[in-house]
């Protein structure tokens, strides 16, 4: 019982569909056709009613208008077609689009099917389990290249800190001027007072001096 029900659907054949829905549509043009025709026919036999009224044809004129009601007839009755065959042609547009909008989804979930086996938790599982090993494997290899080489040489601190002192020291006392002196030089405790430069003569005006005086020697020796 649960197989009957349950049971694969039969492919449907879309093609036959579509060929009902035109041939429904066809019909439908075909009474449409019709109706417009009886309808030129009531016109006419009104037509005709008031001329042979106006003719004072009363015979005539009752058989225009008894024509007229059988072709109103034959309207109502192709509008009761047209409808029946509107709902026809609506139920099966409606039903082809369910049976399009089902096997797209039954195609949807036999693809997601066939892709799921491919792919199950497990290999989800290991496949992250890996991703986190390369990566703590990698962080550690990061962390060694970044760790400073020591070269087996056992560094004593304290040893470091005193001989930075000692450089300090010397720092600071060359910073400090020290006074030059020599073996023969005494160094004054206070410094000589400043002194005045003579502006010295030119040659050509000492010699003219020592010229005047020379004659003023010869004179008085006279």
């Amino acid at each position: 019982m649960l197989k009957k029900v349950f049971r694969k659907p039969k492919s449907v054949d879309t093609s036959s569909t579509l060929t009902t829905l035109n041939q429904l549509n066809e019909i439908l043009e075909m009474l449409e056709k019709k109706e417009k025709l009886w309808q030129k026919k009531i016109a006419a036999e009104v037509t005709k009613a008031r001329e042979y009224t106006l003719a004072k044809n009363k015979k005539a004129a009752i058989q225009c208008l008894k024509r007229k009601k059988l072709y109103e007839v034959q309207v109502e009755q192709l509008g009761n077609y047209q409808l029946r065959l509107h709902d026809q042609v609506i139920m099966l547009e409606g039903a082809n689009a369910t049976t399009e909008t089902v096997a797209a989804l039954r195609t949807g979930a036999m693809t997601m099917k066939a892709l799921q086996k491919t792919t199950n938790i497990d290999d989800v599982d290991k496949t992250i389990d890996d991703i986190n090993e390369q990566t703590e494997s990698l962080k550690q290899i990061q962390d060694a290249l970044s760790t400073p080489f020591d070269m087996g040489i056992d560094i004593d601190e304290d040893e470091l800190e005193a001989e930075l002192e000692e450089l300090e020291e010397l720092e600071e006392e060359e910073e400090v001027p020290q006074p030059v002196t020599t073996p023969d030089t005494k160094i004054p405790t206070h410094s000589p007072p400043p002194t005045q430069q003579v502006p010295a003569r030119s040659t050509t005006q000492r010699t003219k001096e020592d010229d005047e005086l020379e004659s003023l020697q010869a004179e008085m020796a006279i």
